[in-house]
């Protein structure tokens, strides 16, 4: 993998407001520089689901390495670098870190531990995908595009700003949906079945199961268990227009789909 960012769906309001989302793809190890930003809808792909013979492979082949080799000093940021020696000395180092992870990880699956925890051995060298909706972007860029960003957080934040840049949204009017990862040849679905699978899908963060298949009934499936056990943060990037251009949640002039299943949920005694 590499840093990426990609326009999955970009929509404007009839007031003239625009909600974009997107598929970035960083270091796992700045994952907490962008949970940061509370404007933010997100949903990752996550290290406890993933099986742990899938993220060895993806560690020994292309594991995360620092962008720049920084000289230690006060501070938050390092201003000068280290010597080519030095930093062909960290590099190795790094990647002796990644050797040790790994060892220590398949040690670990032989005594059958689960992944939720034998898994994060494996983050620091790991590349992370995040699905991320929102109305507001200024601050985020103003901070994490600035010189003094965390280099990794930088590359991450400026693919993001071109890709808007260059991204044209499309009209959306009242009573539609901004539906992230719907596919074209499932537009003729009734629109709550749209809804569902595009909740689903971002909080898989893929449109395909982790098996690498399409699969509307595990979608469906999987929206249920969402919805049941109260996990309706994926809900946040299924949107409609407002009828004003004032913030609801954290979005300005949409609605979001979780509002209505957390409304559900209060008028529902099975679901309390």
């Amino acid at each position: 993998m590499a840093y990426s960012a990609r326009v999955l769906l970009d929509s404007v309001s009839p007031a003239g407001v625009r909600l974009t989302t997107l598929e970035v793809t960083f270091p796992r190890f700045v994952l907490a520089e962008l949970n940061t930003h509370r404007a933010f809808s997100r949903n990752s792909a996550s290290s406890r689901a993933i099986p742990t013979s899938k993220l060895l492979e993806r560690v020994e082949k292309d594991p995360v390495l620092p962008l720049e080799w920084g000289r230690n000093q006060a501070g938050m940021s390092a201003r000068d670098a280290l010597t080519e020696e030095e930093a062909a000395q960290a590099r190795e180092a790094w990647l002796s870190a990644r050797d040790a992870a790994v060892a220590h990880t398949r040690r670990l699956l032989e005594l059958k531990l689960h992944k939720q925890e034998l898994n994060r051995l494996l983050e620091p060298f790991l590349w992370h995908t995040v699905i991320i909706s929102a109305t507001e972007w200024e601050n985020f860029f103003e901070l994490r595009c600035a010189p003094n960003a965390q280099p990794e957080i930088r590359a991450a934040a400026l693919r993001m700003r071109e890709a808007l840049e260059h991204s044209h949204p499309s009209s959306v009017i009242h009573g539609e949906w901004h539906l992230p990862l719907v596919q074209d040849d499932e537009r003729a679905l009734d629109v709550q079945t749209r809804k569902r699978i595009s909740a689903a899908r971002c909080a898989r963060v893929s449109y395909l199961t982790h098996e690498g298949k399409r699969e509307l009934e595990k979608d469906l499936e999987l929206y249920e268990r969402l919805k049941s056990d109260r996990h309706w943060s994926p809900f946040e990037h299924v949107a409609t227009p407002a009828p004003d251009p004032e913030f609801h949640a954290n979005f300005r002039g949409w609605l979001q789909m979780r509002a209505q299943i957390e409304a559900e949920s209060a008028r529902s005694p099975m679901l309390r």
